[in-house]
């Protein structure tokens, strides 16, 4: 399992010709760290103040998802139109995760995508949420809500952490 905070730290360090808050948002923004990575960045190393990390972190994640909603499906139709493989891959894909998750998504409709974003674990987050978003095809319209209330409850877990409000840190 990789160390988020650590890693984080690391590529700071390497980043240190930024501005600490550009390197926030870029952190928050990537598909690997988000807010996991990049509040108790703001926080713990560059002493940022909650509410600062907060709101850089929550910009920051929530600017990749306009782009991937629009693009995920473009590029899949695109890639299975071309390529075989993908359209075997894109069929298996969503054949599966639809007769898995279907169910749930009726009762629930796009506010399943709120838990997939908000929960601040490995392999959860924006990037995820958008990905859900696209094999469950929810309209973009219900989609971009739900993944924007996700980021603000884990930008809001994260912070309360970092900020040793939760009694998980020092």
């Amino acid at each position: 399992m990789v160390d988020t905070e650590a890693l984080a730290h690391e590529l700071a360090e390497a980043l240190h010709i930024l501005p600490p808050e550009v390197t926030v948002v870029l952190f928050a923004a990537s598909p690997f760290l988000e807010l996991r990575g990049a509040i108790p960045l703001a926080v713990g190393y560059y002493g940022m103040s909650p509410t600062k990390a907060f709101v850089l972190g929550v910009f920051g994640n929530l600017l990749p998802v306009p782009p991937l909603l629009f693009l995920l499906g473009r590029v899949s139709n695109f890639l299975a139109y071309r390529y075989k493989v993908f359209e075997r891959f894109f069929t298996w894909l969503f054949d599966r995760t639809r007769d898995r998750v279907e169910g749930r998504y009726r009762k629930y409709g796009a506010l399943v995508l709120v838990p997939v974003v908000a929960v601040p674990l490995p392999g959860t987050g924006a990037w995820t949420g958008c990905a859900a978003a696209f094999v469950f095809g929810i309209e973009h319209r219900y989609s971009f809500p739900a993944i924007v209330l996700g980021v603000v409850v884990s930008g809001a877990v994260i912070t309360a952490a970092s900020a040793g409000v939760l009694g998980l840190v020092g």
